[in-house]
């Protein structure tokens, strides 16, 4: 009898060291599913923005003054640096999964002003983007020419600003943003955008775009603004209940109620440092 009783403590101590140790496996299971998430989670916030947009930003503080003007042909000397750039652009597509809507937002806006500075850099010298679609088969405008290559696509400036910019993003700002290098296009930013800074930058964009008195006429009583926002109109309708309270919002000098806004002429000349 005290045999079998022995034998039935060893039996039961060793069923309760099994259970311990499945235990232990499972809280290690456990610990070790929420490390790999955590890691997970950590990656996806590290990831969010990981494209590094310093080359651009330095090559936009040494080539584009504050009025937005750029020296291209100081700029086509630093043409392998500014490759080297869109390379990095091609190979690092933005995945929706994983970036915040800033970063790709800033990855598109630099990556439509960059390939517009490099279209130029192409077909220079011209005296005016388009000039440059004349001498391409095929081709209407120099927005639809085929020549920016991201991923497994190669798109035309239509395409980044129509169909992806616009298109996924409702964020009238842009237009203050996006520069087609035309005199008449708001500057050129000589900083990159970041997903940091990106709202801020666009708000000082649209400030700086109507109180520049070469792209807008605005007194109290009378206003021509920038075709973009005729253009581009239906971008802004739901963002203020009229142009008037929408410039408004930006210009130091503000538009009486009651007066219509008319529109300039848009100067297509190349926004070239002289």
């Amino acid at each position: 009898m005290k045999n079998i009783l022995i034998a039935l403590l060893f039996t039961f101590a060793a069923v309760s060291c099994s259970q311990a140790s499945q235990t232990g496996d499972t809280n290690n299971a456990k610990a070790s599913v929420k490390s790999e998430k955590m890691m997970d989670s950590n990656s996806q916030t590290a990831l969010s923005n990981p494209v590094d947009h310093s080359a651009w930003d330095a090559l936009l503080k040494k080539h584009v003054n504050d009025k937005g003007l750029v020296n291209y042909k100081a700029m086509m000397k630093d043409s392998v640096a500014l490759n080297k750039y869109l390379d990095m652009l091609s190979v690092n597509v933005p995945d929706e999964d994983v970036w915040t809507d800033a970063g790709q937002l800033a990855y598109w806006i630099n990556a439509y002003n960059a390939f517009t500075v490099k279209l130029i850099l192409n077909n220079y010298p011209v005296k005016s983007i388009k000039d440059i679609a004349g001498g391409i088969p095929f081709v209407n405008t120099p927005w639809d020419v085929k020549f920016i290559k991201i991923g497994d696509e190669t798109y035309d400036l239509n395409n980044i600003e129509h169909g992806i910019i616009r298109k996924q993003f409702d964020e009238e700002r842009i237009h203050f943003a996006v520069v087609c290098a035309a005199m008449s296009c708001p500057r050129l930013r000589n900083e990159a955008y970041t997903a940091e800074k990106l709202n801020a930058q666009l708000d000082d964009q649209a400030r700086t775009f109507f109180n520049d008195e070469s792209q807008n006429k605005i007194s109290k009583d009378q206003a021509s603004i920038s075709p973009i926002l005729k253009w581009y109109g239906g971008d802004f309708k739901d963002k203020a209940p009229s142009l008037r309270e929408y410039v408004n919002q930006y210009s130091k000098v503000q538009i009486n109620q009651g007066v219509d806004v008319g529109f300039t002429d848009y100067d297509w000349a190349l926004n070239e440092q002289k």
